[in-house]
C-alpha cells in the first residue's frame, strides 16, 4: 500500500513538472511584447566626427523622435509602438548600448527617447578607425532576447566614412541579412567621396532596404528624420525577390573596398 502511495506521489509529481515545464516556456515566450517593428539605430563615433559635428549627429536623432510626423508613422502600424535601441560605434573593438530597448509607443514615450539621447555622454572620445563590419556584427546580435517580438528587424547604420578597421563590410552584412534583418544606411556626405556608393554596394541589404545620404552634418536632422519615417511606417514595398535581383547586382561589381 505504502509503495503504490509513493509511487502515485511521484506520478503527480512528475505530472506537475511537466505542467510546470510547459507553462514557464509558454511564460516566457508571452513575455516578449509585441511591436509593428524591432529598431537598432547604430551610429559612428570614430575619430572623423568631431565633437560639434556629434553634437549634430545627436541631435538630429533626438529632433526626429521629437517630430509629429515620426510619432504619427510609429502609431500607423497594426500595434501602434515600435522598440528601439541606440548604440555607438567606432573602432573593431569599440562598440555600445547608449540606450538599451525601448518601447515608444505615444508623444511622450519618443520625446523621453530623445530627451534622454541628449542627456548622456558620447560612448567614445578616442574611437580610432572606422569598423563597420563589427559594428553591423554587434548591433545584430541586440536582437537576441530583447523581450520583443516583432516581424521586421532593422538595423539603421549611420556614418562619414568607409571601413578603415576591421574586417571588410560585405561579408558582415551577408550575415546579418541571412538572419532576416534588415540594414538601412544613412551615409554623411561630409569629406569622404562617393560614400553612398559604398553604402549602397556593401552596408545595406534584405528586402526593402535603402539608403539615404545626408548632405552632411547639417542636413542630418532632415535626413534622419525622413528615413525613420520611411522605414518606420514600411510594410516591405519591395518584394524579397525583387531585393535580391537588386542586391545580387550591386554586389557583381567591383567592391568599393577592393577598388581603393
Amino acid at each position: 500500500m505504502a509503495g503504490s502511495r509513493i509511487a502515485s506521489f511521484v506520478a503527480v509529481l512528475a505530472v506537475s513538472g511537466l505542467f510546470l515545464g510547459v507553462f514557464g516556456n509558454f511564460s516566457a515566450q508571452a513575455a516578449d511584447t509585441p511591436v509593428d517593428l524591432e529598431l537598432v539605430l547604430s551610429a559612428d563615433v570614430s575619430r572623423s566626427i568631431d565633437e560639434q559635428e556629434f553634437i549634430l549627429q545627436r541631435r538630429g536623432y533626438a529632433e526626429a523622435f521629437r517630430d509629429r510626423r515620426v510619432i504619427e508613422a510609429i502609431r500607423s502600424g497594426g500595434m501602434r509602438r515600435i522598440a528601439v535601441t541606440f548604440v555607438e560605434w567606432a573602432a573593431a573593438s569599440m562598440q555600445q548600448i547608449v540606450i538599451d530597448w525601448t518601447l515608444i509607443d505615444s508623444a511622450e514615450s519618443a520625446n523621453a527617447f530623445a530627451d534622454k539621447l541628449e542627456s548622456l555622454p558620447r560612448a567614445f572620445y578616442y574611437g580610432g578607425g572606422t569598423a563597420v563590419a563589427e559594428a553591423l556584427y554587434f548591433s545584430a546580435k541586440l536582437f537576441d532576447d530583447n523581450g520583443f517580438e516583432a516581424e521586421r528587424r532593422v538595423i539603421d547604420m549611420s556614418g562619414d566614412g568607409r571601413t578603415r578597421n576591421g574586417m571588410p563590410a560585405a561579408p558582415a552584412r551577408d550575415h546579418v541579412v541571412a538572419q532576416g534583418i534588415v540594414i538601412n544606411g544613412l551615409p554623411i556626405m561630409n569629406t569622404e567621396p562617393m560614400l553612398d556608393v559604398f553604402y549602397e554596394r556593401e552596408v545595406i541589404g534584405g528586402p526593402g532596404a535603402f539608403s539615404l545620404p545626408a548632405e552632411g552634418f547639417e542636413d542630418f536632422a532632415n535626413a534622419v528624420r525622413s528615413k525613420l519615417i520611411r522605414e518606420i511606417a514600411s510594410r516591405d514595398s519591395v518584394r524579397p525577390v525583387e531585393a535580391a535581383q537588386r542586391d545580387q547586382a550591386l554586389r557583381a561589381d567591383t567592391p568599393l573596398s577592393q577598388a581603393r
